[in-house]
């Protein structure tokens, strides 16, 4: 090959690789699902869990093992999204099935980590139809609770709301106006890890529950 010919091999060696680079770009991550950047188990579960999305709906069904969001650590499946600032989830909730336990749990969650006794705070709606908010407020705290006023029955409307360090949680029953449920102080840094949770409250199996109408506001 002459020396004029390695120049024009280097260029076109070089294009190739910039389109290359352009295609992973554009590319989703592997655990993207809908509006959310990824998804794992948080914690020690037996049984892991998944997600589906129905775009047009703009609903997912989030499966979930682990023996439960509470304590000094959890155990759950998580969809999320890393974001910073103030930011409101909002979504219709329901559990698909009878259930092995009245506390399963399916959360909007707003999380410091994917470390299983990480700050956060949610509002958790639960098999039994009591929705609450969950928070702990320091790495490895305990786990404390704010209950609404009344249970919500079948389809419970929720609001978890992050302004600042404040943590706020609207509940009502599906198509009834949302009520404010409580608030909470809970130190969190940016980023956060933002999306929906769902815990079985038993190792030995998995719960399903279904998010639909599920928004997202910065």
């Amino acid at each position: 090959m002459t020396r004029d010919g390695f120049p024009a091999l280097r260029v076109a060696a070089l294009a190739a690789i910039l389109s290359l680079l352009a295609v992973a770009a554009d590319a989703p991550a592997p655990n993207a699902v809908g509006q959310f950047e990824s998804h794992a188990d948080v914690g020690t579960v037996t049984r892991p869990g998944s997600v589906e999305c129905d775009a047009a709906k703009k609903e997912y069904r989030v499966t979930g093992g682990g023996e439960n969001i509470w304590g000094k650590a959890d155990t759950f499946h998580f969809l999320f999204n890393t974001t910073s600032g103030d930011l409101t989830l909002s979504a219709d909730v329901r559990f698909v099935g009878e259930g092995k336990n009245a506390h399963r749990k399916a959360c909007l969650m707003a999380r410091q980590s994917l470390d299983a006794d990480a700050p956060y705070a949610d509002v958790a709606v639960h098999g039994d139809g009591l929705v609450s908010l969950q928070f702990r407020r320091e790495k490895g705290g305990v786990t404390e609770e704010v209950k609404a006023k009344a249970p919500a029955k079948g389809t419970a409307s929720v609001r978890l709301r992050r302004e600042g360090n404040q943590f706020t949680v609207w509940v009502a029953e599906a198509g009834k106006p949302l009520e404010k449920a409580g608030s909470a102080s809970v130190p969190m840094a940016d980023p956060v890890y933002a999306g929906l949770a769902v815990s079985a409250h038993d190792p030995a199996v998995t719960e399903t529950a279904v998010f639909s109408s599920f928004s997202i506001e910065k």
